[in-house]
């Protein structure tokens, strides 16, 4: 499990998109799995966690696409 003091888009997309499967924890917002290279909803989401998974998996997608 790794875990971020602070909550940067970008640097977590590096991460869940390398490791391509596991968990993180990212403080203020809570721990998080990953899969298949993107961040999946928590079992019991807030409105901020929606808000996060889709921040970072849009940052994957970019990713993706910029090296495509």
């Amino acid at each position: 499990m790794r875990m971020f003091k602070r909550y940067v888009p970008k640097l977590i997309a590096k991460h869940v998109s390398r490791l391509f499967s596991g968990r993180i924890y990212i403080d203020g917002r809570g721990g998080y799995e990953f899969n298949n290279g993107i961040l999946l909803v928590p079992v019991k989401a807030q409105q901020r966690h929606f808000q996060t998974v889709n921040e970072v998996n849009q940052e994957i997608k970019r990713m993706k696409d910029h090296t495509a």
